[in-house]
């Protein structure tokens, strides 16, 4: 199973209209939910922006400053991803550039592992969509509206109808949302 996993403001943006996304920040309780997902998954599908931000679980040793954030670095650094990439030569740790299509990838990945995979960075995951690739989304829906930047969801031609599979709060301010695509 593909699955699309992203923080997003109320009103459907990951980033702001500069790219940041310092209001995504992570409570403890909602740290802890990311590990357990990241840990279930056979591998990480990452655009170039998104493969640079998580780039420093593999090469910054001041964050494993606790057991979570230890066990976050050991998990991810563990994690096979692949990067999408125009601009780089060449990525490190347990990743490798793309070498195939969107598509060709999707399957590579999903193919090799028997665990879910998951798709990350808005621009790649829109190009996953658009060939009807996402199986589930899951939206943590941070309480601030920023009135643009990176929208969650690409434009779509046509409504596509998802169940709600599950809905929890998640610390004190963020909301868990998950969806899947009835196929």
């Amino acid at each position: 199973m593909l699955i699309y996993s992203m923080s997003v403001s109320v009103d459907g943006f990951v980033t702001d209209r500069a790219g940041g996304f310092e209001w995504t920040a992570p409570e403890e309780e909602v740290f802890r939910f990311h590990l357990e997902q990241v840990r279930e998954l056979g591998a990480y599908l990452l655009g170039r922006r998104l493969y640079e931000t998580m780039s420093v679980w593999e090469t910054d040793p001041s964050l494993r400053v606790d057991q979570f954030r230890d066990e976050f670095a050991d998990v991810w650094c563990a994690l096979p991803k692949v990067v999408f990439s125009r601009t780089l030569d060449g990525v490190q740790g347990n990743a490798r550039l793309a070498e195939g299509s969107v598509a060709d990838e999707v399957a590579a990945a999903t193919g090799a592992t028997d665990r879910d995979v998951s798709i990350g960075g808005a621009e790649l995951a829109a190009a996953a969509i658009e060939h009807d690739l996402v199986d589930e989304f899951r939206l943590f829906r941070h309480p601030v509206a920023i009135g643009g930047g990176t929208p969650y969801l690409p434009p779509m031609t046509e409504a596509v109808q998802l169940d709600l599979i599950e809905a929890r709060k998640l610390g004190s301010r963020v909301i868990y949302e998950r969806y899947r695509h009835p196929r």
